[in-house]
């Protein structure tokens, strides 16, 4: 695990336990551990340089010490990760205050696998809350889907952007799950028609011959069951946004429909001759290749060519590994801030998750997270206690132990990505395969991908490169020229 170039401070009147915390933070390449008794912190806290890793809090005599401590970090630091011992919250060492602002605990005595969890969970925490986007009372659910530094989400916000403003209808692309209502709820609340309302319709949900009635509303009588007249979803978003998800399952008959809409601007209820004006901008998402239904004379070309005047394609989970640790801590967040819950991940399960392919995309994960936090509450769930298939094994393999035992984790299958190059043990640590390797090809050719993955994503800047991979500028540019990789900052 890449841990962040900074420091983590600790606060612990009992010398040994902080010498002990002390000597594990310098066993696992912390560059700068500061530590204090807690009627020192004042002085401490002067000293230490921003942003923290994390702060470790443990026994203090005064609770109102501790208090003043965490409030004057808040101020310096407002999203600054904040651990505590387990031990000490069972003895009472911590008030109210102090607990809400903590984001987890460690138990003590402490381990190098635990310590190393526990700082992972801090660097989530800390880099969900930076990539939150910022402005506008932004809505915890708003920006679901849409957390990640990975390059492709990057260039969907930047889209997202760049349309937002205008009122050209919008084509979402993407498989089911990727999120495609949240990048259309995004498009409307940075556009203009903000206070206006966001009206959603599944076009794949309502049968063929009620669709009309929800879009355009029907009149007293017009049909049988009509009881009394009826806005439909147009009428309801006026001045506003509608969405029109799944549009690629709309019947030819309502295509048609629909594109006068587009084109005129006007509609009629169903069993009415007036018109209607609209002032309404569209956006439609589908999970259908669009082009290949025109081919097979699914979709009319012309709507096709109306709703597609600015495309955005969300990408697969699969394809934004990277992104992972950060939906599953936003994702426990959102839970706990429901009260539903929490649950944590170690390292084994998060790299067991980011190897899986993700079918069923954000909305699978979110599903996993919850699944976990009912069955696991407020517990560190490792590899083995994921279910079956993130584990990589299938359900044979599963009845197989089972009756006659664990095999050797040679049984287990290779990682569907290259985020992790090697097969994982029971405890989803790195296993030698049984034909051996070469290691310094293996080792090279690891630290070869993860820098041009790390120069992708910062768009070939060396310096941001680096900083991404927590090297040094000219450390990384020796290893690029060591493996004949070209700079192209200095094209620019």
């Amino acid at each position: 695990m890449a841990i962040r170039e900074s420091a983590v401070l600790l606060i612990d009147d009992n010398d040994s336990r902080r010498h002990e915390l002390h000597s594990v933070l310098e066993f696992i390449d912390v560059p700068k551990v500061w530590a204090s008794g807690c009627q020192g912190w004042e002085h401490m806290v002067g000293q230490v340089d921003l942003p923290l890793q994390a702060v470790m809090l443990g026994e203090c005599s005064s609770p109102e010490l501790l208090i003043e401590l965490v409030q004057a970090l808040k101020k310096k630091d407002p999203v600054v990760p904040i651990l505590l011992l387990r031990e000490c919250q069972e003895l009472g060492f911590y008030p109210d205050a102090v607990v809400r602002d903590a984001i987890g605990y460690l138990e003590h005595p402490i381990k190098y696998k635990q310590m190393i969890n526990g700082l992972q969970q801090a660097q989530i925490y800390r880099e969900n809350c930076e990539n939150k986007p910022t402005g506008r009372g932004n809505s915890p659910e708003l920006f679901r889907s849409l957390v990640g530094n990975s390059r492709s989400i990057r260039q969907v916000r930047k889209l997202i952007e760049q349309v937002a403003v205008s009122d050209a209808n919008v084509l979402i692309l993407g498989e089911s799950g990727t999120g495609k209502e949240v990048v259309a709820r995004n498009l409307h609340y940075y556009s203009s028609r903000r206070s206006k309302p966001f009206v959603p319709i599944n076009c794949g949900a309502i049968p063929a011959d009620l669709l009309e009635s929800e879009l355009f509303g029907h009149e007293k009588g017009a049909f049988t069951g009509a009881i009394s007249a009826r806005q439909g979803r147009f009428e309801l978003a006026e001045g506003g946004t509608l969405f029109l998800d799944e549009i690629g399952d709309m019947s030819l008959h309502m295509q048609v429909k629909l594109l006068r809409v587009l084109q005129e601007r006007t509609f009629e209820r169903v069993g009415s001759n007036k018109s209607i004006a609209s002032n309404v901008r569209i956006v439609a998402a589908t999970h259908h290749d669009l082009e290949r239904e025109i081919l097979d004379g699914r979709f009319r070309e012309d709507l096709y060519y109306r709703l597609n005047v600015f495309p955005i394609e969300m990408p697969p989970l699969r394809e934004r590994v990277e992104d992972i640790p950060l939906l599953v801590s936003e994702l426990i967040t959102r839970l706990e801030h429901d009260g539903r819950g929490s649950v944590r991940l170690a390292q084994g399960a998060m790299m067991a998750l980011c190897r899986y392919s993700w079918p069923g995309n954000v909305r699978e994960l979110a599903n996993l997270v919850e699944r976990l936090v009912i069955m696991y509450p407020t517990s560190v769930v490792d590899y083995k206690e994921l279910p079956a298939k993130f584990q990589g094994l299938s359900a044979e393999l599963l009845t197989d132990r089972t009756m006659h035992g664990s095999p050797d984790s040679s049984d287990m299958p290779a990682p569907v990505t290259m985020t992790m190059l090697y097969e994982p043990s029971t405890d989803g640590m790195p296993r030698l395969p049984a034909e051996g390797l070469d290691l310094k090809e293996y080792l090279a050719n690891l630290e070869r991908h993860f820098i041009q993955q790390a120069l992708d994503e910062a768009d070939g800047i060396v310096a941001h490169a680096a900083n991404r991979l927590r090297l040094r500028r000219t450390t990384l540019v020796e290893k690029m020229r060591k493996y004949g990789m070209q700079r192209t900052e200095e094209m620019m």
